[in-house]
């Protein structure tokens, strides 16, 4: 069933405009008594299609419910910025395994280094690869992906969390296994760009409450990294 999002919605009238509803009279060339599905901040809200004008679809409320692929926890990726490309794959990848929200953190090492002014022109194309992957993956929400942000600020935002797990590849610090997420609700997972992190900023993360993990002996990419980081944490959580 088709999804769309939605920030507000009025349940005794709702209805789909923009280029959404060109999507589904044109593209889907969808018909009077279709299903399809809104969804607002973790609701899905099941409709049937009442009818269609060139620029809105009005719909008919048949049932609603909270959205079951929602995870019960609100996940954070502080991402060091790699190359663009890398970016939008996590982006992507980590959307569909329930992250809540993405913080591209510009770190010591990394190689690729954009100013804010050069990073808010990329946003409305790394927001949409979140809604597409939100929509394809059944999401109730759309994911945000901030604006750049420095380690330094990524630190106190680190600090509001109920947990933060910091990746190093050098050995020691904790499993995965061994971090209590028992009642935790806001979870932060911080990840290096391409060249890792230095020994300083793994310091400072743990300093402000992050737990030091290691994965093994194994090197991971950055981009595999937040994935492999995502799919433990949800397993631990019960979210698979």
């Amino acid at each position: 069933m088709p999804r769309f999002f939605t920030n507000e919605i009025d349940e005794n009238n709702i209805t789909i405009k923009g280029s959404d509803a060109n999507h589904i009279g044109r593209s889907l060339r969808m018909k009077k008594g279709e299903e399809v599905t809104v969804c607002c901040n973790g609701t899905d809200y099941n409709c049937v299609i009442g009818s269609i004008t060139p620029d809105t679809v009005y719909l008919d409320l048949v049932s609603k419910n909270i959205c079951s692929a929602e995870p019960d926890i609100n996940v954070t990726l502080f991402q060091a910025v790699p190359k663009l490309d890398k970016l939008e794959y996590i982006i992507q990848k980590s959307v569909e395994l329930g992250v809540s929200r993405v913080v591209p953190v510009l770190t010591r090492r990394c190689v690729s280094r954009p100013d804010e002014k050069d990073f808010s022109k990329k946003l409305p194309r790394l927001q949409k690869i979140a809604e597409q992957a939100a929509k394809q993956s059944g999401r109730g929400i759309i994911p945000q992906v901030t604006p750049i942000v420095s380690y330094k600020k990524s630190l106190e935002m680190m600090r509001e969390l109920d947990r933060t797990v910091i990746l190093y590849e050098e050995e020691g610090g904790e499993t995965f296994g061994e971090v209590d997420f028992d009642g935790v609700k806001t979870v932060g997972l911080v990840i290096g760009s391409e060249g890792g992190f230095d020994s300083e900023e793994v310091k400072s993360a743990v300093e402000a409450g992050a737990v030091r993990v290691w994965l093994g002996k194994r090197i991971l990419r950055c981009e595999t990294a937040p994935i492999t980081a995502m799919s433990i944490l949800m397993f631990l959580t019960n979210n698979m």
